[in-house]
């Protein structure tokens, strides 16, 4: 009997809320999702033409319902990061049992991550990286490194450019799409690893003991990237004494400050 909180319902986190959902431990789903399915979604997502124009929380939610009449869906149609929304959503990690973030955006995943340590949960994430030559899952456990730790070390360990993944929200907007965007198929191999490492979470909790906190996937060889296609790399990743995040065991007290010092640091790596 499991809440799961998540946050995103786009090609990658509709695909792993599908999967992690079938499970019937999973009993309890708070969904926060804002934005609007739109032409460009189809060709990588779930639900079909016939749906653009509705809300992808409300269709996810649809989605579920049929395949789990038993589960209960609450849908938090909102910006993670609102301020008018925050207390729900807080409201929602503090009860909630695991969290999945499928953001694509590194301000979102700070945030979430500050919203699972500040309630003492265990949360995943699932990063494809730009054009779908690959992917990297997390995971992350009270008392071990944050999302800060773990994307500064990557930063400077992976030769992959994780940091500007492909904007697919607003093609011909003022961030550029990548020139070749990652397909379904990339995509969904990514979002099961995902959904895998989640329900393993939700099994074994505080025992959960894979060998790794960060699982990197290829699926393309390039050069002077990836070697080697359909390989793993596997990082032990230990939290860092340095971050202004969590080197202390509570948040500290100015957590904007610091989020914006780990962007900071992070861009400049």
């Amino acid at each position: 009997m499991a809440h799961l909180v998540q946050v995103g319902a786009g090609s990658g986190g509709m695909t792993v809320l599908d999967i992690v959902c079938r499970d019937p431990r999973i009993t309890h789903v708070t969904l926060i999702e804002p934005d609007i399915y739109k032409p460009h979604n189809v060709i990588r997502h779930q639900f079909p033409q016939s749906a653009v124009g509705q809300g992808k929380a409300d269709l996810a939610a649809g989605w579920l319902n049929e395949r789990r009449p038993d589960l209960h869906v609450d849908c938090l149609v909102c910006d993670l990061m609102d301020p008018a929304s925050a207390e729900k959503i807080a409201a929602a990690a503090e009860v909630a049992d695991i969290g999945i973030c499928a953001a694509d955006n590194e301000a979102a995943k700070f945030h979430f991550d500050a919203l699972m340590r500040r309630g003492g949960k265990a949360w995943t994430l699932g990063e494809v990286l730009s054009g779908g030559i690959g992917g990297f899952v997390h995971w992350f456990i009270p008392g071990g490194p944050c999302y800060g730790c773990v994307a500064s070390f990557l930063r400077r360990a992976v030769n992959a450019d994780i940091s500007k993944p492909p904007d697919y929200s607003a093609p011909g907007g003022p961030t550029p799409q990548t020139t070749i965007p990652a397909s379904r198929a990339s995509i969904e191999v990514i979002a099961s690893l995902h959904a895998q490492i989640t329900l393993q979470l939700l099994t074994y909790g505080g025992q959960y003991a894979p060998g790794f906190t960060s699982l990197l996937f290829t699926l393309e060889k390039v050069p002077g990237v990836f070697d080697e296609t359909f390989r793993t790399h596997r990082f032990r990743i230990a939290r860092s004494g340095e971050c202004l995040i969590c080197r202390d065991e509570v948040a500290p007290p100015d957590i904007d400050r610091a989020l914006d010092d780990a962007l900071t640091r992070l861009n400049r790596s």
